[in-house]
């Protein structure tokens, strides 16, 4: 068998090199004194390498083992992909690291998801041109480095998901790997919600809820800027974003802050704090409400009386009622301004027997309108 001819690397080790290294091996195991299908003594320096009396059968099994050995070529690391940061937070920049890459390959091109589908290319970059495609899937925010890398600006929660890498070496092989990215929103500022803000001591049972509920978020609550107390009246749910205080007292009136957190983010929400009604409190508030009503009932009977006084002393100052008439210049008159009044009469007799008189007898000093 001819041996294949090709040039020699730091990986490969050229044929003649391998023949002449079996050779000498077997050179040596026979300078030991062993021959074939015999077997003899180990001299004092081979009996340290072989442990004892061996076979030339034994030996060949250890040659064999020995030249795969020298044979074997070393294995070449598989390209890896590494996320910086390793935990994203919503609104920063992330970079998809391309490691163990092969030197001098042909091009790159990136993928969302685990397979190789051009509907889902991001884009490809030629190395030897720096050439750079984008893809159905570039939504604006990817750009491709030379060295294989891949750059997201500004990820959201919708780039979630995996990346698959694709490298075509200098032989046209192709080699892939595939990353995964977690953008982790980050969290806003939690608010305490109650179910009775006014609780009755040793009577009411509280509920305290922290919001608004995000996934992959822990909750932890303080009261009096300290964590929880063993009690058996705090209730905590399951996902801890509830607390329960049965039969609340004067001493579980908080404050109480609630703090969420996830991988990129923490945050509290402002101190609440419950107001217990106890027995004189209670009292006092009766008290204070009863007072509040009086002093307002007084007050509507004050302005009632002031306005009743007012009424009183200004009633003389008004003008009297007037008869209201009409004279030749449509001013108003009185009915005893005119002169020789007479009863009236029928609207028939004064068209039969007219008086012609009367308009003589009109005062001529009476006003006249403009």
């Amino acid at each position: 068998m001819e041996p294949p001819s090709g040039p020699a690397s730091r990986r490969h080790v050229p044929w003649n090199r391998l023949l002449l290294a079996g050779t000498n091996v077997w050179s040596l195991v026979l300078a030991l004194g062993f021959k074939q299908d015999q077997t003899s003594p180990c001299p004092h320096g081979a009996h340290a390498l072989w442990g004892g009396r061996q076979t030339s059968r034994e030996i060949k099994s250890v040659l064999a083992v020995s030249l795969l050995t020298f044979w074997t070529p070393p294995t070449t690391a598989q390209p890896t992909i590494e996320t910086v940061p390793l935990l994203a937070a919503e609104g920063s920049d992330v970079l998809l690291l391309a490691h163990n890459v092969t030197k001098n390959p042909l091009g790159y091109a990136w993928y969302r998801g685990e397979r190789v589908d051009n509907t889902q290319l991001i884009g490809s970059c030629r190395v030897a041109t720096n050439l750079t495609t984008k893809g159905p899937a570039h939504s604006g925010s990817e750009t491709l480095y030379p060295n294989g890398t891949l750059l997201i600006q500004s990820v959201t929660q919708e780039d979630t998901g995996s990346y698959t890498l694709l490298v075509t070496k200098d032989d046209l092989q192709t080699e892939r790997q595939t990353g995964h990215l977690h953008v982790h929103p980050v969290l806003p500022t939690p608010v305490i919600t109650s179910n009775n803000s006014n609780p009755r001591e040793h009577k009411d049972t509280v509920v305290l809820t922290c919001g608004p509920e995000t996934q992959n978020t822990s909750y932890m609550w303080w009261i009096s800027n300290q964590s929880l107390p063993k009690s058996t009246r705090l209730e905590l749910s399951e996902d801890k974003r509830t607390l329960k205080v049965v039969t609340v007292t004067r001493k579980e009136k908080g404050p109480y802050v609630c703090e969420t957190r996830n991988p990129v983010s923490i945050s509290h929400s402002d101190p609440f704090t419950l107001d217990v009604l106890w027995r004189e409190n209670a009292r006092a508030l009766r008290v204070g409400a009863i007072t509040g009503i009086v002093i307002g009932v007084l007050l509507v009977l004050t302005l009632l009386a002031v306005l009743g006084c007012f009424i009183f002393l200004h009633r003389g100052n008004w003008p009297p009622a007037s008869t209201s008439g009409r004279g030749p210049s449509g001013s108003s008159v009185s009915q005893a301004s005119l002169p020789d009044a007479r009863p009236p009469a029928p609207i028939y007799q004064e068209l039969l027997h007219p008086d012609t008189d009367v308009y003589c007898n009109i005062s001529h000093k009476a006003d006249v309108g403009p």
